[in-house]
Formats: C-alpha cells, structure tokens, sequence
C-alpha cells in the first residue's frame, strides 16, 4: 500500500499581488504527500477561483480517488482518471517526485532536462498608479532584473506603460492584460506597445473572444494563457496565437505539460512557462520545461513572506540552481 497525505496550507505574502482580476494576500496552496516503500515525495497545486476551484474542492477531488493512490496508482492511469487542473496536477507531481526520488535523482535529471545553473526568470510588476508601477520597475532593474511582466487593467493603459518603459528603458517587458481587454481598440494597444519596444502581450481579451484574434494584423506576438490548458486546445489557439503559457495547474501536472510543449512546439507556437502564487515545490516541478521556453516566469515564491523548505535561492529575475 501506499500512504497518501492531502492537506492545505496558506503562505502570507509579503506584498498585496494585484491583478485585474483582484487583490490577494496570501497564497492558498493544496498539497499531497506520498510515501511508498520508505520513500516520501510531495507534489503541490494552487486551486484557482476563475477555473471554479477552490481548496475544498481540490482536496475532495482527490480524496474521491483515494482508494486508486493508495493501492499505487500510476502516472499514465492518472491522466485517465482525472481532468486537468490543479487536484491532478498536486498528484501528478507526487507520482514526478517519487519516480525521481526512488532513483535518487532530482526531478529535472530524471526527466532527461538540461538547465544551467542560473535560470532568468520574469518578475512581476502588480497593478499601480503609473508613478508605482514605475518606481517597482525600476527598483525590480536596478537590482538585477531584466525581464519585467507588466499587470494590466483596462485603465490607465499608456500612462502606466509610458512612466514604466522611462524608469526601465533597458529591460524587456512582457504584458499580461488577464482577459481584461476588449477587441475595440486592441489593434491601437498592441500599436503602442510595439512602439515601447514590449515583447510579448499575454491574453487580452477573454477566452470566449479569441475568435477576435483570426486574422487580427499585430506587430507583436500574443500569448495564450487562460485559452490554452492542455494539447485539446492547440488547434482552436492556431492563427489566432503565436505562443502559448504553459502552467501545471492547468494542465493538471508535468505529465500533460510536457506533452503540450511538444504539441505546441511542433505546431509552430512558441513557450512560455509560467506559475501562480506557490512555494518552491510547485517551482521545482515545472522546471524540466524551462529549458525549453522563450520567457519563464517563474516568481511566484518571491512573493512569499517565507517559503517552504528547503526552497530555491532567487534573486531579482534570477532562479540559482546551483551554488558552485
């Protein structure tokens, strides 16, 4: 038999992380603690409102297979017996993390991974006035970041980007609108964002609007997030996205993420590995991706009063995987 443990824990965050979507001070997280034959393992998700999830949810959807993990369940029968999201995902990464560990590797060399020793990582400027935004940007830059993600509203959209660009004129600066757009006026943002030298837009308009996307001329490419979860979305994100954000609380776990960066990859899209608000655990889990990607944003523990341990050693826009 093998022991299951499912419980919730909430880390304080040390700043408000504001998005258009709301306020949040604390980072909700579900875990699932394995141990099979003397070997322990964990794996964590982060359950998400716009997705309808919540913590009861996630960890009545687990216990509902509860018996299935117990009597040693595998990875491939799980992708079977569970949807994607964030109760999967906390599995999924479980069964990652004890394959690893009875082998004695770590994670990333046991999924055949290559990093270097220090990995760039996006950090993310929150919602603000203009001058708050600004001085985060420049505060982020000047202590060693270099790719900055910028939150936006549907308000204040060329102040806050204008005073950002000004305070960091060196970085690279991706935008992550969550939905909050509408098509009127989108071909004028993306213009003016062209214009202030932004690499990337990350979903603008809500996921019942990506028909707007087909056949919409921009001189920037645009990135899905909460359009694409798993492989079964790729053909309908085609002409209409040139990357896709590749989270395992969407695809509810490493298994599925790998296979839709392979998909995604071969239908010309480009990658991006992003997060939600999570401990180091749920870093760790994702990182047998980040080689692969164009941007990783990987700062969710930084917004974290204290992480788990033992945790990742960050620094601004900088994830250190090793200490030599």
């Amino acid at each position: 038999m093998r022991s299951v443990k499912v419980y919730e824990e909430n880390w304080p965050l040390h700043t408000p992380f504001v998005i258009s979507r709301g306020s949040r001070n604390e980072a909700r997280v579900v875990v699932v603690e394995l141990e099979e034959d003397g070997v322990k393992a964990v794996g964590e998700c982060t359950p998400y409102p716009r997705y309808g999830e919540s913590e009861a949810s996630v960890i009545a959807e687990i216990m509902s297979h509860i018996r299935q993990l117990e009597n040693r369940l595998s990875r491939d029968d799980l992708q079977a017996l569970m949807p994607a999201g964030a109760a999967r995902n906390a599995v999924d990464c479980a069964l990652w993390d004890l394959e690893a560990r009875r082998l004695h590797k770590t994670l990333t060399d046991y999924a055949c991974a290559t990093l270097p020793a220090t990995l760039a990582t996006a950090q993310t400027v929150v919602i603000g006035t203009p001058e708050q935004m600004a001085a985060s940007a420049a505060a982020l830059y000047e202590n060693g970041a270099r790719l900055l993600k910028i939150k936006l509203d549907d308000h204040l959209i060329s102040e806050r980007l204008v005073a950002i660009r000004a305070a960091a004129p060196d970085a690279t600066l991706i935008v992550d609108a969550n939905e909050a757009w509408r098509s009127e006026g989108l071909a004028a943002r993306c213009q003016l964002l062209a214009d202030l030298n932004v690499a990337m837009l990350e979903q603008p308009l809500p996921v019942d609007d990506d028909s707007a996307l087909a056949n919409f001329i921009h001189p920037l490419p645009i990135c899905a997030d909460e359009s694409c979860h798993t492989r079964r979305d790729l053909s309908g994100l085609v002409g209409r996205y040139e990357m896709v954000n590749i989270k395992l609380d969407k695809t509810g776990g490493l298994t599925e993420a790998l296979a839709l960066a392979d998909e995604a990859s071969a239908l010309g899209f480009g990658l991006m590995l992003g997060c939600m608000i999570c401990t180091s655990r749920a870093i760790n889990a994702a990182l047998p991706l980040a080689g692969r990607v164009r941007f990783a944003d990987l700062d969710g523990p930084t917004w974290l009063a204290v992480d788990v341990e033992p945790a990742l050693h960050f620094t601004p826009g900088q994830l250190h995987l090793s200490t030599s």
